[in-house]
């Protein structure tokens, strides 16, 4: 895809986490990887103003290559996390009510449901608090998606992460509606927890879910 199409998906997507919930205002951020390093939204900007030369392009070293916008201030995860994992193209952090709320709590999202295993392991992972836009709160992030596809960020919000822009913003819609289940269930009593095994087997099911 192009420079010009991933720049309008990238707008589309960002307007789609206020009219979803997933976010408010300008809080939440999306990059996707490039030849040269990943494109990323500017920070302070509204979504429904953004045109697609305000998006960024920034190198693996952490310079901005294209574009007169300042990066969002958590450009330090995008760039780790891509260095990290060659295979993620697509990134989205966003401060939706219910992961957000359970983040403050510092508490991982349990095997409760076997949805979970989407993420890619048996559990959501929180990762340690560090400041906002800190390499702290980068590495705190690159640890707590090792193995996984989705953190929380403890007093902070998520990360989810995909092979497309489409792939990562689904599973963060996913992420946040198991958020939602699991506080639900949290109300309600002693939340029963799937066992090692059968979260096994769905990580083995999920290798093909939804492939035709």
């Amino acid at each position: 895809m192009n420079q010009s199409k991933l720049r309008k998906q990238i707008i589309e997507t960002v307007i789609t986490f206020n009219t979803s919930g997933l976010s408010t205002g300008t809080s939440g951020n999306l990059s996707v990887r490039t030849s040269r390093g990943f494109l990323i939204t500017p920070t302070g900007i509204p979504y429904l103003q953004l045109r697609e030369a305000d998006i960024v392009e920034m190198d693996m070293q952490g310079n901005v290559i294209q574009g007169n916008m300042k990066p969002s201030s958590e450009w330090h995860f995008h760039r780790d996390i891509y260095l990290a994992r060659e295979k993620i193209n697509a990134i989205v952090h966003v401060h939706s009510d219910y992961a957000t709320a359970i983040a403050c709590t510092g508490q991982d999202i349990p095997a409760f449901h076997y949805m979970v295993a989407k993420a890619g392991g048996d559990s959501i992972r929180c990762a340690k608090y560090a400041t906002f836009g800190s390499e702290a709160l980068s590495q705190n992030s690159v640890t707590a998606l090792q193995g996984r596809n989705a953190c929380l960020l403890a007093n902070h919000g998520m990360i989810v992460l995909g092979e497309s822009i489409d792939s990562a913003y689904r599973l963060a819609e996913e992420v946040e509606n198991l958020a939602k289940q699991y506080w639900i269930s949290k109300q309600l009593g002693g939340v029963v927890l799937l066992d090692d095994e059968e979260m096994n087997t769905n990580l083995e099911k999920f290798k093909t879910y939804g492939k035709q």
